[in-house]
């Protein structure tokens, strides 16, 4: 089977991520190189977050290993967008590792993912074709400002739910493997001859990096991945969405039996990446204007984030990382059953999910606070509103 090249290169990179991280964290540890604990942070001891920097080593090693298989050769015909994507990702790492080590200030950290994005854009990966009541192709430089937006985006809405052990990792996992269904079936589904595309080789070698790196990041967590870590998920995230693009035939499109016969494919395209990615864009949405209103920087860091707002409801932080999973699974998974299932049962299916979700979410709420778990909130109020003071 074809596939099996895919899962070649997402075993590699798993295997070189995890051996480079493991080496980092020894490293990290003899010669202390780790930040101190914020007040922000949910963490109670020194972690060293350096494991951006094994993500990206075990990406680039997979990427070279994927360019001697014979079955993925049609991608790497075209060694720009191979090069522009690497730097863009390099780029994007020394900014990150450079935050994580001196705290960098939030206008140098956006110059910085824009010039990433710039790069990832020059290279040809853009948003060239918008299936929009068939298709829109915007003008070239349109094209090149609403790439290099969509990949900033993105990048911080990804780096925005970096809070908890696992949690970025975990989401990512199954965002692409969800992704990867998506871009594999709809290079299947037009007919073409070769199935590997971009898209796809980008969302396995991610899940690779992520799933080597999630056993020294999972709860009780053992290292963090960082901004780097975290800024280049956001980064190949938005590369493989982008990519998907590039492969829809605006003929194709046009067939009125196609619509219902997969996935509603003149709006999945836009509906998917959203998908993927609305709880970690919803908890960014939130954070610009939640700093807005107050006056603060959009990229000002405080602990109202969403996973912080789980824990002060009560759930522990396993059960705050598993239910951004749910989230993420069951929208991530009921915008793809739209593909295989007729309308009204995937509608079913979804809807189920999301109130199992809701339910799961809420639940702390539906319990009796005792006398003595409302004074210590009063007490944690009272504290965080100082801290707010003080800022």
């Amino acid at each position: 089977m074809r596939i099996i090249f895919y899962v070649i290169v997402t075993g590699v990179s798993a295997v070189v991520t995890f051996g480079f991280a493991f080496l980092i964290l020894k490293l990290s540890h003899r010669y202390r190189l780790y930040p101190k604990v914020r007040e922000r942070d949910v963490h109670t001891r020194p972690t060293p977050r350096l494991g951006g920097i094994a993500m990206f080593l075990g990406i680039v090693v997979a990427f070279a290993i994927a360019s001697q298989l014979p079955g993925l050769s049609l991608i790497f015909s075209e060694p720009l967008k191979i090069f522009g994507l690497l730097t863009a990702s390099l780029i994007i790492v020394l900014i990150g590792v450079a935050d994580d080590v001196w705290d960098l200030d939030w206008m140098t950290k956006l110059a910085g993912q824009i010039i990433a994005a710039g790069a990832l854009a020059w290279s040809g990966i853009q948003i060239y074709t918008l299936p929009i009541g068939g298709y829109f192709i915007p003008p070239p430089m349109v094209s090149l400002v609403i790439t290099v937006l969509a990949v900033v985006l993105v990048m911080n809405a990804i780096n925005f739910i970096d809070g908890l052990d696992g949690l970025v990792a975990g989401v990512a996992i199954i965002a692409n493997g969800v992704f990867f269904i998506y871009s594999y079936v709809l290079a299947a589904s037009q007919g073409q001859s070769e199935y590997f595309n971009l898209a796809s080789l980008i969302t396995a070698v991610l899940i690779g990096a992520c799933l080597g790196f999630l056993p020294l990041n999972f709860h009780p967590a053992k290292m963090f991945m960082g901004d780097a870590g975290a800024l280049l998920v956001g980064l190949l995230m938005a590369a493989s969405a982008i990519s998907v693009t590039g492969q829809v035939d605006p003929g194709f499109l046009d067939q009125p039996d196609i619509f219902t016969a997969y996935l509603l494919p003149a709006f999945i395209p836009i509906l998917l990446p959203f998908a993927v990615l609305l709880i970690p864009l919803l908890d960014f949405a939130l954070a610009v204007v939640r700093r807005l209103s107050k006056g603060k920087s959009p990229f000002s860091a405080d602990r109202l984030h969403l996973h912080h707002r789980l824990l002060d409801m009560g759930h522990s932080h396993l059960q705050s990382v598993l239910i951004f999973y749910g989230w993420t699974a069951v929208i991530a998974v009921g915008c793809l059953s739209f593909m295989f299932l007729p309308f009204v049962y995937a509608a079913v299916l979804v809807g189920v999910g999301l109130l199992v979700c809701a339910i799961v979410t809420l639940g702390p709420l539906r319990r009796s606070r005792t006398p003595f778990e409302r004074e210590a909130e009063a007490v944690s109020d009272a504290h965080n509103d100082t801290k707010g003071l003080s800022l």
